[in-house]
């Protein structure tokens, strides 16, 4: 059953228990403006990033990671034992 982590400890320990470590991909827009995009890497498998984005996605530290995943309000959904996927926490609730 679908469930939502919103708790830093919880996304991290979830993660970690995975054998995952966050990562950044920095994106730019027509204009040049940038924008963080979230990713999770994993030892067997990674949140599908399209191949032109592969490059520049940096592993990145924990800290950074949730304080960027706190200021767009996102959250970590989990279905089943290892599929998750980012998520408005506003859909969350």
């Amino acid at each position: 059953m679908p469930h939502t982590l919103t708790r830093h400890r919880d996304i991290q320990n979830w993660v970690i228990d995975r054998q995952g470590i966050p990562a950044i991909t920095v994106l730019r827009n027509g204009f040049g403006e940038e924008r963080a995009q979230l990713r999770l890497r994993f030892a067997q498998r990674a949140m599908p990033t399209p191949q032109d984005e592969q490059d520049a996605t940096s592993p990145c530290s924990w800290s950074a990671w949730l304080a960027e995943l706190d200021r767009q309000q996102l959250a970590l959904k989990i279905d089943g034992a290892d599929d998750c996927e980012l998520v408005e926490r506003s859909l969350a609730n």
